[in-house]
């Protein structure tokens, strides 16, 4: 877990530059799906609402929805999770990133959890 990350209930991370965001899933959440075999990821240009289900993770133990946790534009994608989906597991926080976007509003930030709290959710978790 970074110190810099701020993470949503559903285990998505948020790293926040300006008003671009970039969004993946937590070290957390790749270790309970197992090893990653496919990512389906957004559109790019596709306008996302907080909540709303923007991409799909398989694994060989099951697929799960990945939700936005913050409104905005999706703008780029990291295209190497294609032939790669593996980074998922071996770098959730840095390299196995999923889309960047561009934020509606950079305050919803601020509602997500920071590490110190996402570590308390996961530990209540099991």
């Amino acid at each position: 877990m970074s110190s810099d990350l701020r993470y949503s209930e559903e285990h998505e991370w948020v790293s926040v530059d300006g008003d671009i965001a970039t969004i993946g899933i937590s070290d957390f959440a790749q270790q309970q799906l197992g090893d990653v075999v496919f990512v389906e990821l957004p559109d790019v240009g596709r306008a996302v609402e907080r909540g709303a289900e923007v991409a799909v993770v398989e694994s060989v133990k099951a697929a799960s929805e990945i939700y936005v946790p913050l409104s905005g534009e999706v703008v780029e994608i990291n295209a190497a999770l294609a032939d790669g989906p593996s980074m998922v597991n071996e770098s959730p926080e840095v390299d196995g990133w999923f889309f960047k976007m561009r934020l509606n509003d950079p305050a919803e930030v601020n509602e997500l959890m920071d590490a110190a709290a996402y570590k308390a959710f996961t530990d209540a978790q099991g």
